[in-house]
């Protein structure tokens, strides 16, 4: 059974009275693998969505998002404020597998609108967090001598560096291998000098991973530490 006509059984297994449904993530495009799962986002007039489950349909794995058109509203917007949302990606870029009055059409093209216009703007103070993030992270590396350590920190230092070239790029961002694809497309050629700097991290050498996370944070203003101060909630 192929990727559309799974994802299509799965639907009418579970919903069959829903009002449409999108069949998204890398089934749909040239970076599907092996592990690959359906994406499946499910509209329905109302109760039991919203909700979000995992199931195994014939040899597929499954992910099934079900919503209302409110919920999805709803959703949809949240994630925006954190400029990173996959309902959105799925129904901008993925498959409609079938829409039964028209409403799948309808958030396809809001969808594609909303992935087309960016996320919005990153707040000062956001970007100072993790400009101090950065910093802190980068006086732990130098002064880290455990293998172990150097590891993990250097680890967080690539997710962290990423994710601030992305927010400073106006980019929209991602987590796992989102974070590499997004990578490429904003920064060319950053995904593969962090993968270096990591590698040279534990052969030894913390030099390359100190010299790209520090030309990122240039660009949001340098390393931060003296003088950040945040205000807690009493």
């Amino acid at each position: 059974m192929d990727a559309i006509e799974a994802a299509r059984a799965v639907v009418e297994e579970h919903h069959p009275n829903a009002q449409a449904a999108f069949l998204g993530g890398s089934v749909v495009t040239g970076r599907r693998t092996a592990t690959s799962d359906l994406d499946i986002v499910v509209l329905l007039h109302g109760a039991p969505a919203p909700y979000r489950a995992s199931l195994q349909y014939a040899s597929w794995p499954v992910e099934m998002f079900v919503h209302t058109e409110a919920t999805w509203h709803a959703y949809v917007e949240r994630e925006r404020r954190k400029r990173r949302s996959p309902l959105l990606w799925m129904c901008a870029d993925g498959l409609l597998l079938f829409d039964t009055d028209g409403l799948g059409a309808r958030l396809a093209a809001e969808a594609r609108k909303l992935t087309t216009a960016g996320p919005p703007p990153v707040p000062a103070e956001e970007i100072e967090d993790r400009r101090y993030a950065i910093s802190d992270l980068l006086d732990d590396l130098a002064g880290s001598n455990d293998q172990s350590e150097r590891l993990f920190i250097a680890t967080e230092l690539v997710r962290r560096t990423g994710e601030l070239a992305l927010a400073i790029g106006g980019s929209w961002s991602g987590g796992g291998k989102w974070l590499a694809r997004r990578l490429e497309t904003t920064t060319p050629g950053l995904s593969t000098r962090l993968h270096h700097g990591l590698r040279e991290v534990l052969s030894g050498r913390v030099e390359p991973l100190v010299t790209v996370a520090d030309e990122v944070l240039e660009q949001a203003g340098g390393r931060l530490w003296v003088g950040y101060r945040r205000t807690g909630t009493p």
